[in-house]
């Protein structure tokens, strides 16, 4: 879960941006703060990941926490949530190295695509040692590769490949084999094999085999999250 502190003095404001909170998963609101004095008070108290930080507020702006932040050394990421629409300001949070700037009023699904590719972020950074150019491109600058060929091989069915993909988003955090699909899908293990290797050849599944003592060898199947945009133009 990532620890989240929004820094906002509007009550009203506040409590929006919470509820939004609440409805994306990975999240969870550990402090909540109305000036950037509390802000830093609490900072010392609580372990905080991602702040969703205001501009205007009483005191001290909100773009001077950030500073603070840099200058010791606080591994924590922010979220600019604020009416400032200025350039002058935009450019000065990104120069602080914000990681997204939402301004107001915006609507739940900005700040839903906001949180969720932070999140996404997160788990590939902090799940890998090193990456590629090409993933390093996808990250930063969200570079996307196009599908030229929008229609299913022969013999699959949207409906299905739908299935098999809901199916892969619950599985998806740890390697999965060709029968766990089966099972969650409920369909037999050589429909779902043939689903799976469309995927693979996507590049959305990596397959390893694993051979045991006994009966036939297991395929397990990695998700690669870099090419999860080339399922859009099949669903």
């Amino acid at each position: 879960m990532i620890n989240v502190m929004i820094v906002e003095d509007d009550p009203m404001v506040a409590e929006i941006n919470k509820r939004y909170l609440l409805q994306i998963d990975g999240f969870q609101l550990v402090a909540t703060a109305n000036s950037v004095e509390e802000a830093i008070t609490l900072l010392k108290k609580e372990k905080i990941q991602l702040i969703l930080l205001d501009i205007f507020m009483p005191g001290k702006l909100g773009l001077e926490l950030l500073p603070y932040l840099r200058k010791n050394e606080l591994e924590i990421d922010v979220i600019i949530i604020s009416a400032a629409s200025d350039l002058e300001r935009i450019k000065k949070a990104l120069r602080h190295g914000v990681v997204d700037y939402l301004i107001k009023p915006f609507e739940f699904e900005r700040f839903h695509a906001a949180l969720t590719t932070y999140l996404e972020q997160t788990r590939i950074t902090d799940k890998r040692d090193s990456i590629s150019q090409q993933e390093l491109d996808s990250l930063l600058l969200h570079r996307d590769e196009t599908v030229t060929v929008e229609e299913l091989p022969k013999g699959l069915t949207k409906d299905t490949l739908r299935q098999i993909w809901e199916a892969i988003q619950k599985l998806k955090e740890a390697p999965f084999s060709t029968d766990d699909v089966a099972n969650v899908v409920g369909i037999s293990r050589v429909s779902a094999r043939k689903y799976l290797n469309f995927l693979k050849e996507l590049g959305i599944l990596e397959v390893k085999v694993i051979y045991g003592t006994i009966g036939r060898p297991v395929y397990q199947h990695e998700y690669n999250q870099w090419k999860e945009h080339l399922i859009k133009n099949f669903l």
